[in-house]
């Protein structure tokens, strides 16, 4: 399959089924809080069991967890510079430059444009990712990190956690190899709804407010700065270290990924007096979801084409 087909089932994929979402989502705004529970409890722990068997446990996968750790190191150490805490002051667009949505968004992408061996590498960078979310977050949102019990726990009921566990206890089985058979297409399957439910997020979004980046101060610079930035930063230091292509184009791909929904959610919580950091990460999530379709593309067509080995 030559590049342009990949970036046509890419759009194939990713386009219809956001779509689909963004209009449930504003015509139905209680399905997500609805479909979530189950999906997050069931379907997306077994879908990565599916997809972390096909793959297999490759040595590399602690390679992908660090550069995670590595892509928002480097990202916070960028915003501590005086010039960039100047144009991006507030802490939600300053997480929401270095969480991306790994989970939703990444398996997509990779599923869609890379080999199949590149799919273990995704899912260490979004535990790693999970991770700092959750401990890192509050402290940035809320300029308060929640306590050690408060953050395992969040931690343990983790989708990527819960998979990865059920991974490693099945592939302890002799039936790993039929169940990751068994279990392929309905994790794909798993993967568009739990897209289709980003696309339910920007729907309701879009019903409850209009954003904007000329309203909201920062949202230019955190976009290019999700979008562009950080991943060339991935992209830069993978070639420092020499790591494999494949590897390489992984956790590029899983940097350029748009803003984490996750971050709206933290912000919502802990702005209740501040609702104008809520619509400034609102649209964080909802351009960097549309120009992703455009952006995600071009980095892969960078590490495919000039960069390809």
């Amino acid at each position: 399959m030559d590049r342009r087909e990949l970036v046509l089932r890419f759009l194939l994929e990713l386009v219809p089924t956001l779509g689909i979402g963004l209009l449930l989502g504003v015509r139905f705004p209680g399905l997500p809080g609805r479909l979530a529970p189950p999906l997050i409890n069931w379907g997306i722990p077994i879908g990565l069991v599916a997809l972390l068997l096909r793959a297999g446990f490759q040595a590399n996968l602690l390679t992908a967890a660090l550069m995670a750790a590595a892509a928002s190191g480097l990202g916070l150490l960028l915003l501590r510079l005086p010039a960039l805490g100047r144009w991006i002051p507030d802490g939600s667009l300053q997480l929401g430059c270095i969480v991306g949505n790994t989970a939703y968004w990444g398996l997509p992408v990779a599923l869609a444009l890379l080999p199949p061996d590149a799919i273990g590498f995704t899912i260490a960078f979004d535990l790693m990712a999970t991770l700092i979310t959750w401990s890192l977050g509050p402290l940035l949102v809320d300029q308060r990190a929640g306590s050690v019990r408060q953050q395992l726990r969040i931690l343990a009921t983790s989708p990527a956690i819960r998979g990865l566990v059920l991974a490693v206890l099945v592939y302890q089985t002799p039936w790993s190899a039929m169940v990751a058979q068994w279990l392929w297409w309905p994790a794909r399957l798993v993967i568009l709804v739990a897209l289709a439910m980003v696309g339910m997020r920007l729907g309701l979004m879009l019903r409850r407010r209009q954003p904007s980046p000329v309203r909201s101060p920062g949202l230019g610079v955190a976009l290019v700065g999700k979008l562009l930035v950080l991943p060339f930063a991935m992209l830069l230091l993978a070639s420092l270290l020499g790591l494999p292509p494949l590897l390489r184009d992984a956790v590029v791909l899983q940097a350029a990924a748009p803003t984490a929904v996750s971050v709206l959610l933290l912000t919502e919580a802990a702005s209740a007096g501040r609702p104008e950091a809520a619509e400034a990460v609102a649209g964080l999530v909802l351009w960097s979801t549309a120009l992703a379709l455009v952006s995600v593309p071009l980095w892969w067509w960078l590490l495919s084409g000039p960069l390809g080995s």
